[in-house]
C-alpha cells in the first residue's frame, strides 16, 4: 500500500479537523435552534417526535430524537460531551464519521424503542453521546494506530464516569439509548476501521541453472 508522504498526510488530517469541527458546530447550533422552538411550544416536540416504546408508528422517530430534549439542563448536560466526542469521533473523517453516526443513531433509537418501559417518550442526545464514546475508545485498537489509541485511553479515563451512566439507577432516565448507543458506537470501531492493504510478497527471481561445463 502507498503511504504519502508525512507532511503531506499531516496537512491532510489537520484539513479533516477542519472540517470536523464545522461539522459538530452546525450539529450543536441546529439541536440549539429546535431547542429554542421546542421550548416556546412547551417541550411538544419532543413528546411528538420521540421514540414510543413498540409502537410501530413512532420508528421514524429514531431519526428525529437526538434533536429533543426535555429541558435546558437536559440539552446543556448533552452539549459538552457531545461536542468534545463529535469532534474526536470527526476528526479522521467527516465522510466515516456520518456512517457511523448514522450506525448509532439506529441502533441506539431501535435499542430504546424495543427495551424501553411502556408508555414512555424517549429523546435527547445522550445515546449519539455515549456511541461516539465507545467509537473513540476502540478505535484506535482496530485501526492500530498509537494516537488514537492514547486518545480512545485519556477518554476512557477522563470520563470514566460515563460508564456509570449506561444503566444508571434513576427513574427518568432512558439508560436504554445509551448502552445500545455505546454498542453501535463499539460495532462501528469495527465496521468502519481502516482496511489497510497487506503487503504483497515480492515473488522471488528464478534461480538460473548451469550445465556442468565439459572438459575439452
Amino acid at each position: 500500500m502507498n503511504r504519502l508522504p508525512r507532511g503531506v498526510e499531516a496537512e491532510e488530517l489537520l484539513a479533516e479537523a477542519r472540517k470536523a469541527l464545522w461539522v459538530m458546530v452546525g450539529f450543536l447550533a441546529v439541536v440549539w435552534i429546535v431547542q429554542i422552538i421546542n421550548w416556546v411550544d412547551d417541550y411538544q416536540l419532543s413528546f411528538d417526535y420521540g421514540i414510543r416504546a413498540r409502537e410501530v408508528s413512532s420508528l421514524p422517530e429514531i431519526i428525529t430524537a437526538p434533536f429533543l430534549h426535555f429541558s435546558w439542563s437536559h440539552i446543556e448536560s448533552n452539549s459538552g460531551p457531545l461536542f468534545i466526542f463529535g469532534f474526536l469521533a470527526a476528526y479522521r473523517g467527516v465522510k466515516r464519521f456520518l456512517g457511523v453516526t448514522l450506525l448509532i443513531v439506529i441502533g441506539s433509537g431501535l435499542g430504546a424503542w424495543f427495551t424501553a418501559a411502556d408508555n414512555t417518550v424517549g429523546a435527547g442526545a445522550s445515546g449519539v453521546v455515549f456511541g461516539y464514546f465507545g467509537y473513540i475508545i476502540v478505535r484506535g485498537l482496530f485501526d492500530r494506530r498509537p494516537i488514537d489509541l492514547v486518545i480512545g485511553l485519556v477518554m476512557a479515563l477522563c470520563f470514566a464516569y460515563q460508564f456509570s451512566l449506561l444503566i444508571p439507577a434513576g427513574e427518568g432516565i432512558g439508560w436504554q439509548a445509551h448502552l445500545f448507543g455505546f454498542i453501535a458506537g463499539v460495532l462501528g470501531g469495527w465496521f468502519f476501521r481502516d482496511r489497510r492493504a497487506k503487503p504483497v510478497a515480492q515473488p522471488e527471481p528464478p534461480t538460473t541453472l548451469l550445465d556442468n561445463p565439459t572438459e575439452s
